[in-house]
């Protein structure tokens, strides 16, 4: 009995890293998540200036307030702005008093992060990945609990004011911010 459930430690360890992996893959998903994806406090952005290494970050994460400070710029306001509006905004604020023609990207290096509670082996927070449905959050938080109704979910959207939970199944699109709850079967 310890033997199988070492195998089955191992066998479920092996498929949440292939399923990283495939995620990590998919760029298609992350191109489409990517252009429409609105900003938010705990994002984590790369802004480069083409020609100017001073003015070029590997890393910006935003705070709180969903803002980060910029060379020459100041406050840069980021939350609910997509990464090509925040482009324009640093092109504009360095554009004329400190460079000619500014040529500036900003890209996501990582979302904000999704919650899972509920009837799964590992509840807690997990880092989004593009293209990331329910079944794959699962997968990652470890699969389900035996007392786990696999028809009941909900998530609750974090772009929903009012924060109310909607039905989902295995296939549902999740975003960063969701929290998702996996309930409990009674039969």
């Amino acid at each position: 009995m310890n033997k199988r459930n070492k195998i089955l430690q191992m066998l479920s360890a092996m498929f949440r890293m292939c399923l990283v992996f495939g995620l990590l893959s998919s760029s298609a998903a992350m191109a489409e998540v990517d252009s429409s994806y609105t900003l938010d406090a705990g994002d984590l952005l790369k802004v480069s200036v083409y020609g100017e290494p001073d003015l070029s970050f590997d890393k910006i994460q935003l705070n709180d307030a969903g803002t980060f400070s910029f060379p020459f710029i100041g406050t840069v306001r980021a939350k609910g702005q997509t990464a090509a509006a925040v482009e324009r905004q640093i092109t504009q604020g360095l554009k004329g008093d400190y460079l000619v023609n500014p040529r500036v990207t900003v890209s996501i290096l990582e979302y904000r992060g999704f919650y899972i509670n509920g009837e799964v082996r590992s509840p807690g927070g997990y880092p989004f990945i593009p293209g990331m449905t329910l079944r794959k959050a699962v997968a990652l938080a470890g699969g389900f609990t035996e007392r786990a109704s696999k028809r009941s979910f909900n998530i609750i959207h974090e772009s929903d004011a009012n924060k109310v939970p909607n039905k989902a199944n295995l296939n549902t699109n999740i975003m960063p911010g969701d929290i998702i709850t996996i309930e409990q079967s009674f039969f």
